[in-house]
């Protein structure tokens, strides 16, 4: 049956999936904007700091007054005063004076540079003793040092982490420009899928594909329509999937992207409107039988029904796709995190394909391994037992014990 598809290599689909177009803008409040996308580049509205400040509790003062002083040959300065936080100080220091200064504490007037309280001690109540030299600006903090006014603070496509929300907050950013986050639609197909409330018939299985496909969805930063179970048969799923594309901004069906002779998922696809068939077959193992087309801009994805496959699929190309329907910038980096590991067992591989095997990671003293968790492709307790997969590149017969490999850890580890 492998006549059938007109199988693309890994590299292909990625570029296919890159070029669809993120989701439409919106403004959200700041505080609600960790983890969203921005749609515009954002830019200082002010330096920030916008003041110059100390970096270490101790004394502000003119730097030449302490070149030369040593522990054995201390510099001598007036204490001239003290900088209060928060305020705008209007002491200034003078010729041969200090001022003690907080950390944060706006630097007084005159001052170029801050002793730190380490190597500064009083002699009364009047008079400071410096032990060393500092250089100008040591210790302190000019205005813009962070961000400069009109700089590009953080550019479209970022992904909102806490660092970047800080960086907001000091710049005072009450709203963000955001992509909205993507809708995505699930069902599942199969006569003999049934609720995961409801036992199980003879030949019955409760739907799987719903929760794990659900709960990538929500991990990625976009939000799960579920459409719920279709029967295998045309008109009732064709129904289910133009609903679907008014709810939702990119559908998946598992189940049915075979070419079996109730596979009903590409009929169903070619009579969408504007329905253009992109990828038919994919040359990796297991996932071999996807989908992706588009219906106008909103792409439609058939996936593999069983459920290792249908997620190793999800967790390998689908949440590329949901990044860049979020917007994020180059949206193939960052996804997952990526380990080294020492390989236990050699794991064989066919040529032509793309492997991606579910392997377990352990620590052998300050060595991390990784041991294959091999099974077939509709036994979801493969990925619970592992915590991530091992790629084996096309034309290559397989990986060796011993090899250090890459692993790929599943998005939410």
């Amino acid at each position: 049956m492998e006549a059938f598809f007109k199988l693309k290599p890994p590299t292909e689909v990625f570029h296919i999936i890159d070029g669809f177009s993120a989701v439409d803008q919106e403004t959200i409040p700041m505080e609600d904007a960790l983890g969203r996308v921005l749609n515009s580049d954002l830019t200082a509205p002010e330096d920030l700091p916008d003041f110059f400040k100390s970096t270490m509790d101790g004394y502000a003062v003119q730097t030449r007054n302490t070149f030369g002083a040593t522990e054995s040959l201390p510099a001598l300065l007036e204490i001239a005063g003290e900088v209060s936080m928060g305020e705008a100080e209007k002491i200034k220091v003078g010729s041969g004076q200090a001022v003690k200064i907080p950390t944060g504490g706006m630097l007084p007037k005159g001052a170029d540079g801050v002793v730190m309280i380490e190597y500064c001690s009083l002699l009364d109540e009047k008079t400071l003793e410096i032990s060393r030299a500092i250089s100008p600006l040591e210790n302190t903090i000019q205005p813009g040092d962070d961000f400069r006014k009109g700089a590009v603070i953080l550019p479209a496509g970022k992904r909102l982490r806490p660092q970047d929300m800080g960086v907001l907050a000091g710049l005072g950013f009450l709203e963000v420009p955001v992509f909205r986050k993507p809708k995505v639609a699930i069902l599942s197909t199969g006569d003999e899928m049934v609720p995961v409330d409801q036992n199980p018939g003879p030949g019955q299985v409760r739907d799987i594909n719903r929760y794990t496909l659900g709960a990538l969805c929500r991990n990625m930063g976009t939000v799960p329509v579920q459409m719920g179970i279709c029967e295998d048969h045309f008109e009732p799923l064709r129904e289910m999937v133009e609903e679907a594309l008014q709810a939702a901004d990119a559908v998946w069906i598992s189940g049915g992207s075979s070419v079996g002779t109730r596979d009903f998922t590409l009929k169903v696809f070619e009579t969408l409107p504007g329905f253009e068939l992109l990828v038919h077959g994919i040359s990796v193992s297991p996932g071999k039988p996807t989908i992706i087309g588009r219906s106008g801009a909103k792409p439609v994805i058939g996936l593999p029904g069983h459920p290792a496959s249908a997620l190793v699929v999800a967790e390998v190309f689908m949440t590329r796709m949901l990044w860049t329907l979020s917007g994020v910038v180059d949206a193939g980096d960052g996804i997952h995190t990526v380990k080294q590991a020492i390989l236990k067992r050699n794991i064989p591989s066919s040529g032509g394909r793309e492997d991606y095997v579910r392997v377990k990671l352990e620590n052998e003293g300050e060595q991390l391994t990784a041991i294959p968790v091999f099974g077939k492709s509709g036994l979801i307790s493969t990925l619970v037992e592992a915590d991530g997969l091992a790629r084996i590149h096309m034309n290559t017969e397989g990986l060796y014990a011993g090899e250090e490999i890459d692993v790929m850890l599943f998005s939410n580890t």
